[in-house]
């Protein structure tokens, strides 16, 4: 007769419960900024904290395309064979990077917008970490408080070489200054990554620089007592704007948890009423509502909170616009018309189907409606996927959009074909005339006469052998030697042949029109009467003898 098991047993052989992360998350302004360029999202399986590059155009529209790129990530269903949680996270963060440059492309005046990012996935049983820029990653372990992220920053890099103490970096001129950033400046990134073990308990803390401004102790003391994460989260940004808050500041607090009934129950109650919202919302024209505002703290998402307003969306007293609340003026985002923006329809189907916390920058783009895409990326695809019910007239719109396109395309490729066309004739007249001229040079030590000029165009020489004579160069005066292997261009071949003619005859380039030109010779008159004249005043004096006649030659060769 077998034993019967015990407890432990029984606990020892039943299966491990899959971990979430539970959470909560906040962002503010501060207290000196005029726009919040954070960003965050935390979910059951996904956390991740951008800070838009302070200073910049674009701040708030880089963290914000950054995060909304990559909420899709939360879920659990990886393929654990093919190792795809392993790299997702990364491949995502790139993908980021490059719709980045692509939006800086179609508006020049973001140029050098970038944002900071550092992200968690949990899937598989493991901790996907992904770190990029000065936000920081903080964990709680075993009673061991510790910063897992290694700020990408110019003071860092000096502490690290051992050329700053760590108590001075906070004074330090250049504390801001990164030395890696997502944006428009490398196309290839390098981030860092881990994949960490997890254990329930854990807790984790994201956040950006802005949390800077409270001291470390502190910051530690607060996420160790404060058993609430919502009351912790609060609690650490309220003390970043009692220390004035020159910067924005966002704060996500996670802990590591088995999955409980409870939780998948809760997640069913509160993902249906989203969806009866985005349903009624889709009836809308108007901008969503609840747009969030660029100042003061911004709450986005948590829906458990939220569930209690959407649920009157449901009932059948109140129309879709009653339902769905009052609308209120979006937000102004950095460029409005930025890109092809994604429906506020489209981005609430897709946090709809799971618990989450939007915040920051990329809330109010979300509320807004404006969420900045390139056509084709990974979001328009979803969207796309997300609108197959989309109504016939909207489909027959979108079809007499496409001709425009077509003939502006067929326009480009038109004139581009003509300056091509234009270009080539050009090239091809100048090479015909090349080919009418003719000069004279070196070939094998011998004087010779080529078809062309003597240039080249790259690697095509633009003359040809005409015919090599018989004089050498080593027959010619120095004078000539030199003028031959400089060239001598004549006007054509009859003209080439007289100027080689010349140097057969006399070993100079003289012009054929202007040489061999005998030096006049003096009369027979006028030298007899400077003879007789001579012998009148001397009888003693020889004859003067008479100049014979000599050719005059000219140097020249045209």
């Amino acid at each position: 007769m077998a034993a019967p098991e015990s407890p432990a047993d029984k606990a020892a052989t039943a299966p491990k419960r899959p971990l979430i992360m539970r959470y909560a998350a906040r962002s503010d302004v501060g207290r000196v900024r005029a726009k919040n360029d954070d960003s965050a999202y935390v979910g059951r399986h996904l956390a991740v904290v951008a800070d838009g590059m302070g200073g910049h155009a674009g701040g708030d529209v880089a963290s914000a395309a950054t995060v909304l790129d990559m909420i899709h990530l939360d879920r659990d269903d990886y393929d654990a064979e093919a190792g795809e949680a392993d790299t997702v996270l990364a491949d995502e963060i790139q993908t980021a990077n490059s719709l980045l440059s692509e939006l800086v492309h179609m508006n020049p005046k973001l140029a050098g917008m970038g944002t900071t990012v550092t992200a968690l996935l949990l899937a598989g049983g493991k901790l996907h970490f992904a770190h990029i820029g000065d936000s920081r990653a903080y964990r709680l372990r075993n009673g061991k408080f510790e910063q897992v992220s290694v700020d990408h920053t110019f003071v860092q890099r000096l502490i690290d070489e051992g050329r700053l103490r760590p108590e001075e970096a906070e004074t330090h001129p250049h504390k801001n200054v990164l030395m890696r950033v997502l944006g428009d400046v490398d196309a290839s990134p390098e981030l860092d990554l881990d994949v960490l073990d997890v254990e329930p308990g854990e807790r984790w803390l994201l956040c950006s620089d802005g949390l800077n401004y409270v001291a470390g102790h502190v910051v530690e003391r607060t996420v160790r007592e404060t058993k609430s994460l919502r009351e912790c989260a609060e609690k650490l940004v309220d003390l970043t704007l009692e220390a004035g808050s020159p910067d924005n500041v966002t704060v996500v607090m996670v802990d590591i948890a088995e999955q409980t009934p409870d939780d998948v129950n809760t997640a069913a109650v509160q993902v249906v009423p989203a969806v009866v919202a985005a349903t009624a919302l889709a009836s809308k024209t108007a901008p969503p509502a609840g747009s969030a505002g660029s100042t003061g703290s911004t709450y986005a998402g948590k829906a458990s909170e939220s569930a209690k307003d959407d649920n009157s969306a449901g009932r059948s007293d109140k129309t879709p616009e009653e339902a769905a609340g009052p609308a209120k003026e979006p937000e102004p985002s950095t460029d409005p018309h930025l890109g092809e923006h994604l429906s506020a329809e489209v981005l609430r189907e897709e946090l709809s189907t799971r618990p989450h916390e939007l915040v920051g920058a990329a809330a109010s783009a979300a509320a807004s409606g404006s969420i900045p895409s390139i056509a084709g990326r990974t979001v328009a695809r979803r969207a796309a996927t997300v609108l197959t019910h989309k109504a016939e007239p909207d489909r027959e719109d979108a079809d007499e959009y496409k001709p425009p396109v077509r003939r502006r395309r067929w326009l480009t490729i038109s004139i581009a074909a003509a300056i091509v066309a234009v270009l080539g004739i050009g090239l091809w007249l100048g090479y015909a005339w090349t080919q009418t001229r003719y000069y004279i040079g070196e070939h094998d030590q011998r004087v010779a006469i080529f078809n062309g000029v003597s240039q080249r165009l790259g690697p095509i020489p633009l003359s040809t052998l005409e015919t090599v004579t018989d004089i050498r160069m080593s027959d010619l005066p120095e004078f000539s030697q030199q003028r031959v292997r400089q060239t001598v261009p004549a006007r054509d071949l009859y003209d080439a042949q007289r100027i080689v003619k010349n140097l057969e005859r006399t070993g100079t380039t003289a012009p054929a029109d202007e040489c061999l030109t005998p030096s006049p010779t003096p009369s027979a008159s006028a030298t007899g009467r400077a003879t007789s004249g001579a012998a009148a005043r001397s009888k003693s004096a020889s004859p003067t003898p008479t100049p014979s006649p000599s050719p005059s030659y000219c140097e020249g060769g045209k």
